[in-house]
């Protein structure tokens, strides 16, 4: 028996979702990562509540889909796995290229990347791969990817927030403190660590207030 794994290149297509009307009212312009389980049309929901004018959401979509709950009638997604992760990782990095590229975003305003969950892994890799410059990081309730260094975001000129749930079934103690670690080392003391009690949701009330700053 010789099993032999190949690989190929080919094109794909994929959707993303954005929320509110890009005009020359809109002050922040969003870059936000759903967690695992979301579709990125539903991540934007949780958006709902802030300006309309002010705020326009661009959610790019993970691609590999899949149903979950009990009945398997709803369908999730996933960005990525611990199986080939490498390849897997430029073709997301390939993907979201064109979905700036499509969205032509301007250069005046606020452009305010958010991962949530799994989300944050790919937003911080795109960062720091793409050396894409934004306004305000924020880290929401993921996991810092272990491969990233300072040099990474030494080009990095604007502020980064960690936010987190003290009750997040996710994140023990131990996590969480590996994790603020993690981020004041890419960011050093500029750094911003805001925890809130709850578990693991996104927290609208502490993302409006963080923007509420700038």
């Amino acid at each position: 028996m010789n099993l032999t794994e190949k690989e190929i290149s080919y094109t794909t297509t994929n959707t993303y979702a954005t929320l509110n009307t890009l005009t020359p009212e809109t002050k922040n312009i969003w870059l936000v990562f759903h967690g695992m389980g979301y579709l990125s049309r539903y991540f934007l929901k949780y958006f709902e509540v802030m300006n309309i004018k002010e705020n326009y959401f661009i959610a790019p979509q993970a691609p590999s889909k899949y149903y979950i709950g009990p009945k398997f009638r709803h369908v999730g997604a996933s960005w990525l796995t611990k199986e080939n992760t490498n390849k897997e990782t430029m073709n997301l990095m390939n993907y979201i290229d064109g979905v700036l590229e499509k969205e032509n975003i301007p250069h005046n305003g606020n452009l305010i990347i958010l991962g949530y969950s799994q989300g944050v892994s790919i937003a911080m890799r795109y960062m720091a791969y793409r050396k894409l410059q934004a306004d305000r990081l924020i880290i929401h309730s993921g996991g810092i990817p272990t491969e990233l260094n300072p040099d990474d975001f030494e080009y990095f000129k604007g502020k980064a927030t960690l936010v987190y749930g003290n009750e997040d079934e996710y994140l023990n103690e131990e996590r969480i403190e590996q994790e603020i670690e993690k981020a004041t080392l890419l960011f050093g003391i500029t750094l911003d660590v805001i925890p809130f009690n709850g578990k693991h949701v996104v927290n609208t009330e502490i993302i409006k207030n963080i923007i509420s700053t700038m």
